[in-house]
């Protein structure tokens, strides 16, 4: 696999439908959290990518190495028509473990922190009080990061649908087990 960085892919800025809003979260290895949301209803598009750290254009290699200070991510584009984005929120609490810092399960580093990159003021309100919330179902203090979002990296293309292009089902509504594997 080639780890340097594939331009052909736009970032997603800003929504392409007017009537749709954009969503990033940061929940460990990005093929599987962007698995999650491909299978919801109300999500137009994923892409999975680097965001919430200090070096342009990184690479993969350059943010598993932990030089970069990005996270690997998800931004999504949602109809809020369709889907709250309180409910992408409960997707996202119930997809990993917020508690473990720098790691979600085998996967350690910067790069696998949680964190919630809000695009609005009201995301920003409605991402504080979903992690009061979810709080109360830890003893453990939850160490997401609710940051405003910030300049997001495309990933790769190889990554981009890593799981749907290795068999995986993205179907709305599918509740099959996510299987990781690199």
């Amino acid at each position: 696999m080639s780890t340097s960085r594939d331009l052909s892919i736009p970032p997603v800025v800003q929504a392409t439908r007017p009537d749709a809003e954009l969503a990033t979260f940061a929940a460990g290895c990005f093929w599987s959290v962007e698995l999650v949301f491909q299978r919801k209803d109300g999500v137009l598009q994923t892409q999975v990518g680097y965001t919430g750290g200090t070096k342009a254009e990184p690479t993969y290699k350059e943010v598993c190495a932990g030089s970069t200070g990005h996270a690997e991510a998800v931004r999504l584009e949602y109809d809020p028509n369709a889907i709250s984005y309180d409910t992408l929120l409960a997707a996202f609490w119930n997809k990993h473990n917020p508690t473990q810092g720098d790691q979600q399960g085998n996967d350690v580093g910067s790069q696998y922190r949680s964190a919630i990159y809000y695009h609005s003021e009201k995301q920003q309100e409605l991402a504080e009080a979903s992690k009061a919330r979810a709080q109360q179902n830890y003893e453990t203090p939850i160490t997401t990061e609710i940051l405003a979002a910030d300049t997001f990296y495309p990933a790769e293309i190889y990554h981009q649908k890593y799981l749907e292009k290795g068999g995986q089902c993205s179907s709305k509504g599918c509740t099959d087990n996510i299987r990781c594997y690199g």
